[in-house]
């Protein structure tokens, strides 16, 4: 570990403005999120009544990438989050290439929970494709307005969102219960075990926000005690909430769930009688919302130290102090998002290309991520124990992702070649000068 890093040691940082529960609410929104909404029936139809194994291997994954992400930040708390550690173990060209793929993952993913919020705001008011781009869009300047005006709105937007969408899901899981069935558990596994694998890896976007609170660690007013509570709460929490949904998903609709965009409308629709597509539709805008202001933040966050750093135009570097708004970075993420939505509006393509091209290029993040804590770390550690877990753990994900690794290959080749005109650039400056 070098004196740098460990000169940040969050033991005697204060001063930063999240509280334990908006802490706690950002990690939830940031890793529940689309996934619960949309992901339940995806799985169904990869793997039927299996897909449930999926979902707990994730919670298997998700503890110990959690722990990781958590220690890290408790003990080294730095906009640049995971970026920061890769830089201090393995150098400044590694943490740009996960500075890159992190940075430019949020203007994919954004769209793509926005688009599915989208659909059953669709579905309960009508409009068909030009309700879901609409919902979208509105979407993503709530969360740009959010953020551009700071953590301390957008954490306490965050906790409100919170607890409503907790007690939503909670009931719809509940009311919905008297309906389920056995029998739905029955073909297990109708596609074969291996489906089950592939099911996996569409669900690793549900896992995508255990590294996302890394960025916002220095923004905790005590950071090495509220960061690890903050965690833990959240574990609690999404793993309750995502087995509770998805268990109700298979035993209540069964390999029906596969047939539909809108598992939880359907779970909704049963247990409180006749059509209620506008409460599903606030479930899912709330859900939505809680993933986009927490990704937003963090990448606007991360992008002000990339700038800072030299991975990214200095003039991004403006907010990158803990207290700062990065208003040009949440400018440039908020752009990106913005284009993106309108490409994959007017080439009409689905949310899959999406989901999958977000979720590849966090694989490196989490990869290299993992591998810095198990230099970080204290050996022999809980902390270090769960970050060789996950080492293992992203390891497989990542050769399971198949060939949309392309997208990551892409932003590291950017991110290396941006650094060598740089260097290239100061270099001849210097030369000038003197």
């Amino acid at each position: 570990m070098t004196k740098t890093l460990a000169a940040q040691d969050a033991s005697a940082h204060t001063g930063g403005r999240l509280t334990l529960w908006q802490g706690a609410a950002l990690y939830i929104g940031a890793v529940l999120g689309t996934g619960v909404i949309a992901l339940p029936a995806v799985a169904v139809r990869a793997a039927g009544p299996a897909s449930l194994l999926a979902w707990l291997g994730l919670i298997l994954l998700s503890v110990p990438l959690a722990a990781t992400f958590s220690a890290l930040g408790a003990r080294y708390p730095d906009g640049g989050g995971v970026s920061t550690y890769v830089r201090h173990t393995f150098g400044a060209r590694a943490a740009a290439v996960v500075g890159w793929c992190f940075y430019f993952a949020v203007p994919a993913g954004s769209p793509a929970a926005g688009i599915f919020a989208g659909a059953y705001v669709a579905t309960a008011f009508g409009g068909g494709r030009r309700t879901v781009v609409v919902t979208a869009a509105v979407l993503l300047i709530l969360v740009a307005v959010a953020n551009w005006f700071g953590l301390t709105v957008s954490g306490r937007l965050q906790l409100a969102l919170t607890v409503i969408l907790v007690v939503l899901l909670l009931a719809a899981v509940v009311a919905a219960l008297p309906h389920a069935h056995l029998k739905n558990l029955h073909p297990f596994a109708p596609h074969g075990w291996p489906a089950v694998g592939s099911a996996l890896t569409l669900l690793v976007w549900s896992s995508a926000g255990w590294e996302a609170i890394t960025h916002l660690a220095a923004e905790f007013r005590h950071p090495a005690r509220d960061l690890p509570r903050a965690t833990t709460l959240a574990v609690v929490a999404v793993s309750v909430l995502y087995l509770a949904v998805a268990s109700a998903t298979v035993l209540v609709l069964g390999l029906a769930a596969g047939n539909t965009d809108a598992p939880l409308g359907e779970l909704l629709a049963l247990g409180f009688g006749g059509t209620v597509q506008v409460l599903a539709a606030v479930t899912a805008l709330l859900l939505t919302l809680g993933t986009m202001n927490a990704y937003f933040a963090g990448a606007a966050r991360l992008g002000a130290a990339l700038g800072r750093d030299g991975a990214l135009p200095t003039w991004l570097a403006q907010g990158s102090n803990a207290g700062e708004v990065p208003r040009r970075s949440l400018a440039v993420v908020s752009g990106l998002s913005g284009l993106t939505l309108a490409a994959t509006t007017i080439a009409d393509v689905g949310t899959e290309p999406l989901v999958l091209l977000t979720t590849s290029a966090l694989m490196p993040v989490y990869v290299l991520g993992t591998a810095a804590a198990l230099r970080l770390l204290p050996r022999r550690s809980l902390s270090h124990r769960s970050a060789l877990l996950a080492f293992v753990a992203t390891v497989t994900l990542l050769i399971m992702t198949g060939w949309y690794l392309l997208w990551p290959l892409i932003l590291a080749l950017g991110a290396l070649c941006y650094l060598q005109w740089r260097r290239a650039t100061v270099t001849k400056h210097e030369v000038s000068g003197s």
